[in-house]
Formats: structure tokens, C-alpha cells, sequence
């Protein structure tokens, strides 16, 4: 069977392969595997194993991710294993799981184990840790790379199909380039990081590690959606994967401004997969690197180390020595900042943030090594913090421009060290990086982590031309709620979020899962209602709206735009004694205050 997601999902549905002996073999090949420092907790085996057999008393087919292994970071929370931020004086018992974990549950995936990184998510190495240095499974000598090197560490060797990392300054993106695996990088906001020990606070994203760029979006469909809890979270919906734009515009830097720090490998691996990009159709445009250079030296020669300060201030003041070294010497620097500073170095940035959008206007993507060299455990070691900062010459402008990213593997340079780029595009273009991507990654032909097993083929992405009916959706069918997963099942492509006109009145029906009616009242007597818009081919809208239970129906709805689209309506009947949620705005705020309360 294949190690991918998709491959894991589809042997569970056709019952070929049972979700407990897919999480057994992980338990099993971690035993074999005998590397102590990828995982910091282990969950127990019986308890996984028995979660896992209980989904086959579920709908598979509203389960994305049924009865997939999952690792986590150790900096997120997942209830009933100890969060460590690899400080042991820091530890603590979650009380429930982080929003992205509790949607990956939701979705059928089973959490295995938490897994090691540089202390408190800061560094690109992965060696940072009092839990040791998780081995390459690419090459012994190489570093992991930091921070998320457990997880990376996880998929390459093919102790789990997927794992969640976390990325401020690149680490969701440096440890897949050293480890041949994919890392995405999502918009800011896109996945909550509500349970997420803070690294920067108001940079930090969860990241996806996979094989394929496939299964790394499988895995943000299920948790992309706003939270409430998270005052960072963002509402803003995930598009789907299509092919690739006939005309694809790629930046890369001007001659002579990018920086291989003598790495030849590297720059030559580099020209090649501009090389591969042009032999796939792409024109290859020049822009200035200089201002992006100077948003990353920003990030830890300017004020926002402080926010890394906050997290840790009281134990630095308590317990310096149960912090590591390194992490003290950077992270102490940030008591040094001045409210001054930090306001002009806002300024400074709302300026290169101008000149980054002016000059990804016109591209589709821009497209940079992820890391421009790599190194040894040793040499690390000799030179902990110079040798760092230069892996993040592509990765530490990221966040603070708020762009999104994808790394991807695109040589196996001469001397066996694995070499990748990245993919980089403004906020909310998530989907179009993973449609540019895929086509990428599948023409380098490489194996896949460090195994050695071949790509699967590219599956069909769903048509896109035209013959899709939209469907309005206000209540359980709406990203990240309970039954989104059927919706996805019909292989649905979310299009926008939308409002109806002010002719709606909406109430909370008394129904298994929980779910809203929408009643079409007199026109301008309603509120306007938020929604989510979906598409469906012909054939799948016919048999979603086939099993559309009563009270609820589909009808025309009209929205605030004037346009009008097929969507869930309820009959009148049916709120006769029902709760009027009209005044929400929408279902997703009647839920996170009942959460609340």
C-alpha cells in the first residue's frame, strides 16, 4: 500500500486495510525506526489503537482523513499528553486539544505522539532540545532542521503520513527542504492557533508536513476555518486546487542578488528548477529581493524577539538555566526593546509591505530556494547562531509581509543532501500555490521522504469548466463544522463566503447534529445572513441535495449582491417554537457563543 494520505484514506473506506492495523504499523516502525528524540510523548498504543477501530462504526465517507496517523508538534496542545515547547520546566497538562488538533480528530485522524523541536520554536536546526537531536533519515550527518524537526523527522522516515509543525520564521518550511517532504505554510488566521504555545504571537501559524502536496491540503480543508477562540483567526476561505494558469508568471531575484553562501550545489540546484519551471510553461520574472532582505532582518535584529521574550519572561526570571542556551541568548534580548522602536520598526514595515504587494501584483508566485545551503549537526553545534541565520535568508521575511508558502522537493543534490524551493504568494493564495505546486513536484520525479517510494500519479482535480452549480450553505455544511466532510466527500469546491440580502430570518432547529433554518421572510423585514458559497458538479449536486433531510429544503436564495443562487432553505412549520438566532449574523457566531457561554 502507499505511504500517502490519500492512499491511507482510500484502503480504510474499501475496508482493504483497517484504520487500527494502519495506526499499529506506525506504533510498530517507531519501535523499528529506534530514533528517542523524534518523539518527546507517546500516546499510549491501546488507547490509539481502540479510537482507531471505533471508526469503523462512523460514515467514512464524511471522514477526510479516516483513521490517518497524525504527529504534533510539541508545542501544540493535544489532550492527554503534556505540552512541552521542549522545556521540561515549562510542561503542562492540556485540558483540551488545540483547535486544529480537535478538527484533525474530528476528521477521522488519530493522534499517535508529540514531537520534538527547538526549545520554544525558536531555530531553523533542530538542535535546540534537552529531548536531543532527531536523526536525518536523508543523510545521518545533516541537521533536521528547526524548528518542527520531530514532525518533519515523523513523515520522511515513514513513521506517519502526516504531521502538524508551526512556523514563524520558517520552520514549517526549512525542515521539509532537508528532509525531502512538503511544507505548507498556510495565510495567517487560516488555521487557528488557539492551543499553540506562542512563539511570536502575532506571526505564528500551524504548518503541514506530508509527501505530497495533496495531502497537505486534504489536511487544511479540515482545519482551515475561523475561531473564535483565536483572536488572530481570520475569516477567509479556502479555494480549490485547479490546474495551473495557462500564462503562469513566477518572480525570482534579479541577477546577483541571491545568496548561496558558497554553496554551489545549492545555487546549481536552484537554476535547475527554474529550468524545470520554464520547461513546464512558466515565464520567469525579475524582481528586487532587496526589500524582502530587509523585512527578514527585521524579524529578530528588530523588536517583535520581544514577543518571543513575553512567552518565557517569568521562567527566564525563575529558571534560566531550564532554558537552553542558545534560546536564552536570543530570546533575552527581547527585555531590550524600546516601545519606540517597536512603533518605528511598524512603521518601516507597513512601508516594505507596500513594496512586496506592488511587486507581487503582477506574478503569480514568486519562487526562492527554501534554504540557501545546508549544514552538518557538527558544524551547528561550532557556530549555533550565525549558521542559523543563514538558513533563514528565504524564510524570516514570510510572515511579517503576510504571504503564504509552500516548500517543496525539487533536486536530490550530488552529494546526497536534498535540496527544495518555495513557493510564495499574498495571503488567501494558498490554493493557488498547491495547484502550482503539485504540477511541480510531480515533474522532478523524485522518491518521496526518505524510503524511496515513488510519487502516485497527479489525481484529477475536479472540473472547472462551468458545468458546477453553486449551493448556499449556512449551518453544519459550512467549513470546519460537522458536516462540511460531506460536502468535501462530493469533492465540493468552496468559492466565496457571501451575505445574504436582509430577507432572512435564521433559527436554531432542535436536529442531530445541531443545525439552523433559514426562513425567507418579506423583502427588507430580515437580516442578512452569512454564508458560504460551494461548488458541485451536476451529477454530486443531484445526490447531495437527494439526501437533504425535512424540515430543510433547497430553494433560491437571494443575496446581498442581487445574485441568486440554489441554497438551504427551512419550512415554515418548523420554526414555530425554535430559538430566533437572526441577530447573530450567521450560524458560526450562534455556535462560538454557545462555546463561550
Amino acid at each position: 500500500m502507499s505511504e500517502t494520505v490519500a492512499a491511507i484514506v482510500a484502503a480504510h473506506r474499501d475496508r482493504s486495510v483497517s484504520p487500527a492495523q494502519t495506526v499499529a504499523r506506525s506504533y510498530q516502525r517507531i519501535r523499528e525506526h529506534n530514533d528517542g528524540a523524534i518523539f518527546i510523548a507517546l500516546r499510549d498504543e491501546k488507547d490509539a489503537i481502540a479510537e482507531a477501530e471505533a471508526l469503523t462504526q462512523k460514515d467514512a465517507a464524511s471522514l477526510p482523513l479516516l483513521g490517518v496517523p497524525v504527529a504534533v508538534k510539541d508545542n501544540i496542545d493535544a489532550k492527554g499528553m503534556p505540552t512541552t515547547a521542549a522545556c521540561p520546566a515549562f510542561s503542562y497538562q492540556p485540558a483540551q486539544d488545540a483547535t486544529s488538533v480537535a478538527r484533525l480528530r474530528a476528521a477521522g485522524a488519530i493522534i499517535i505522539g508529540k514531537t520534538n523541536l527547538d526549545q520554544f520554536a525558536t531555530g531553523l536546526v533542530g538542535v535546540r532540545s534537552p529531548y536531543g537531536i532527531p536523526v536525518n533519515p536523508i543523510h545521518k550527518d545533516l541537521i533536521p532542521g528547526g524548528s518542527s524537526s520531530g514532525s518533519a523527522v515523523a513523515v520522511a522516515a515513514g513513521l506517519v503520513p502526516l504531521a502538524l509543525g508551526t512556523d514563524t520564521a520558517g520552520s514549517g518550511r526549512v525542515p521539509a527542504m532537508l528532509n525531502n517532504i512538503v511544507g505548507l505554510k498556510p495565510s495567517l488566521g487560516l488555521i487557528s492557533t488557539a492551543g499553540v504555545v506562542p512563539a511570536c504571537r502575532t506571526l505564528d501559524c500551524v504548518s503541514v508536513f506530508s509527501l505530497t502536496v495533496d495531502d497537505a491540503m486534504t489536511a487544511l480543508k479540515v482545519m482551515a476555518a475561523p475561531d473564535a477562540g483565536d483572536p488572530f483567526s481570520r475569516s477567509r476561505p479556502l479555494a480549490a486546487m485547479t490546474a495551473p494558469p495557462a500564462k503562469l508568471r513566477l518572480g525570482v531575484p534579479r541577477s546577483g542578488q541571491l545568496i548561496f553562501f558558497g554553496d554551489k550545489h545549492s545555487e546549481k540546484a536552484y537554476g535547475e528548477a527554474l529550468q524545470r519551471w520554464t520547461s513546464l510553461g512558466a515565464e520567469l520574472v525579475e524582481f528586487d529581493l532587496e526589500p524582502f532582505y530587509e523585512t527578514a532582518r527585521l524579524l529578530y535584529e528588530g523588536p517583535w524577539v520581544a514577543e518571543r521574550y513575553l512567552v518565557i519572561r517569568n521562567l527566564l526570571a525563575s529558571s534560566p538555566d531550564a532554558i537552553h542556551p542558545v534560546t536564552r541568548e536570543i530570546t533575552a534580548a527581547g527585555a531590550r526593546h524600546s516601545a519606540a522602536e517597536t512603533f518605528s520598526a511598524l512603521y518601516r514595515l507597513q512601508s516594505l509591505r507596500g513594496v512586496a504587494a506592488r511587486t507581487l501584483a503582477d506574478l503569480d508566485a514568486i519562487v526562492l530556494p527554501t534554504a540557501p545551503t545546508a549544514y552538518s549537526t557538527a558544524q551547528v553545534l561550532a557556530n549555533p547562531i550565525e549558521l542559523n541565520s543563514r538558513l533563514g535568508t528565504y524564510t524570516n521575511f514570510v510572515n511579517l509581509l503576510d504571504l503564504c508558502g509552500l516548500a517543496l522537493p525539487a533536486a536530490m543534490r550530488a552529494d546526497g543532501i536534498p535540496f527544495g524551493i518555495t513557493l510564495l504568494a499574498p495571503a488567501g493564495n494558498d490554493a493557488l500555490l498547491a495547484s502550482i505546486g503539485r504540477a511541480f513536484h510531480a515533474d522532478t520525479g523524485l522518491k518521496v521522504g526518505a524510503k524511496g517510494l515513488p510519487q502516485p500519479a497527479l489525481a484529477p482535480l475536479p472540473a472547472t469548466d462551468g458545468e458546477d452549480i453553486p449551493i448556499a450553505v449556512v449551518g453544519a455544511h459550512l467549513s470546519g463544522m460537522a458536516l462540511n466532510g460531506e460536502l468535501q466527500a462530493l469533492d465540493a469546491r468552496l468559492l466565496e463566503e457571501a451575505v445574504t440580502a436582509p430577507d432572512y430570518k435564521l433559527y436554531a432547529l432542535d436536529t442531530t447534529p445541531p443545525k439552523p433554518g433559514m426562513l425567507r421572510v418579506d423583502a427588507g423585514t430580515g437580516t442578512s445572513i452569512k454564508l458560504e458559497l460551494w461548488a458541485l458538479s451536476a451529477a454530486a449536486f443531484g445526490r447531495f441535495v437527494a439526501a437533504i433531510p425535512p424540515p430543510l429544503s433547497v430553494g433560491t436564495i437571494r443575496l446581498a449582491d442581487g445574485r441568486g443562487v440554489k441554497g438551504f432553505l427551512v419550512e415554515p412549520a418548523a420554526v414555530n417554537g425554535a430559538r430566533d438566532i437572526s441577530s447573530f449574523g450567521g450560524w458560526r457566531a450562534f455556535v462560538a457563543k454557545q462555546a463561550a457561554e
